[in-house]
């Protein structure tokens, strides 16, 4: 399998500074719909999202505290073949530092976090959100934050809107807008794309949707980052009622239905060939009737148990025929993929 590239060039990188830039498709995502004629970028480390605001704006103003990356964020812009970008090392908090930025379009930054986290903490990211919209309250009435997307809604305490984007398939960046630059409260990207999903605000009350206990001919993984965003009912509602939810485990939400729908917030699409008591010797012989050779299990098995379960299910297919096994309680509900 081909991976997926991350980078548009190989940046100039220190040990760390790959593992958290930017990938390519998300850092020119949002250089478009942050374009204006002046940004401020704060933290920019080795320049990955930098290099696309350049591309965009017509003057970018890069702050980081640490002289190295700076160096690697510049050689990062004349990788690029740009030259519209005015660096500055130093606190983005210190006097300094916010004398050197006259009034601009809109102020990003990308605070920095621990690596991992038990439970992520908006209040534990440097600098702190409220710190920066202070500070740069005379230079800018349009703020846009990059925070960890594992937050959920209830946990941002901001007047912003809420944007939970994804990149082929997985949850990947939550950017916060502020002043002008808000569009909804919240909102859910999908790239390559991009597709957009806004919700609906003070009416989500009047979105109604639907629970069923019972899978239909057809099972439904929404995009990440519309389950992040809660924006299931918004989605439901431009599917026209014909799909209800399916709760198939404590991780996997799915949406289901009779007839075949398309939307592009579907992240894959399957068609249900049998279900049946997940006993795995039991489902084996049906694998084997029905041509199975290969079978991907989805279900919430025991990590220690997970391969002697998936041996047994497979034990003796030789057919071509790939299926997915989703389980909900003592059910297991045999697919194939479609989309």
């Amino acid at each position: 399998m081909t991976r997926k590239k991350i980078f548009e060039k190989q940046l100039f990188s220190d040990e760390d500074g790959l593992r958290f830039a930017t990938p390519w498709a998300v850092a020119a995502y949002r250089a478009k719909r942050l374009k204006c004629s002046s940004l401020v970028d704060i933290s920019c480390g080795i320049g990955g999202q930098t290099v696309y605001f350049a591309r965009e704006c017509d003057v970018v103003y890069a702050i980081e505290i640490e002289p190295a990356k700076i160096k690697l964020a510049r050689k990062n812009c004349r990788l690029f073949g740009l030259d519209n970008v005015e660096f500055i090392c130093g606190d983005a908090l210190s006097e300094d530092v916010i004398g050197q930025i006259p009034t601009v379009d809109v102020v990003f930054s990308d605070p920095a976090r621990a690596a991992t986290e038990d439970k992520r903490d908006i209040y534990k990211l440097t600098p702190h959100i409220p710190d920066v919209l202070k500070a740069y309250s005379e230079k800018s009435n349009n703020f846009a934050f990059e925070v960890p997307p594992q937050l959920t809604p209830e946990r941002i305490p901001f007047d912003c809107e809420l944007e939970y984007l994804s990149l082929n398939g997985e949850l990947n960046r939550l950017n916060l807008y502020f002043g002008n630059i808000k569009t909804c409260n919240r909102s859910a990207i999908a790239l390559p794309g991009p597709i957009k999903l806004c919700g609906k605000g003070e009416h989500i009350e009047e979105i109604k949707i639907t629970d069923t206990k019972e899978p239909g001919i057809y099972l439904y993984e929404p995009d990440p980052s519309i389950v992040k965003a809660e924006l299931l009912p918004e989605l439901m509602t431009e599917l026209s009622g014909e799909v209800s939810i399916f709760r198939m485990d404590n991780k996997r939400l799915m949406l289901t239905s009779n007839i075949l729908v398309d939307h592009p917030m579907m992240k894959n699409a399957y068609r249900m060939v049998f279900s049946a008591e997940f006993i795995p010797s039991a489902i084996n012989s049906e694998l084997k009737k029905q041509g199975y050779g290969k079978v991907l299990l989805r279900a919430e098995v025991d990590p220690v148990m997970y391969w002697d379960v998936r041996m047994e299910l497979e034990k003796g297919l030789k057919g071509k025929r790939k299926a997915i096994l989703f389980a909900r309680e003592k059910e297991a509900y045999l697919c194939e993929k479609i989309l």
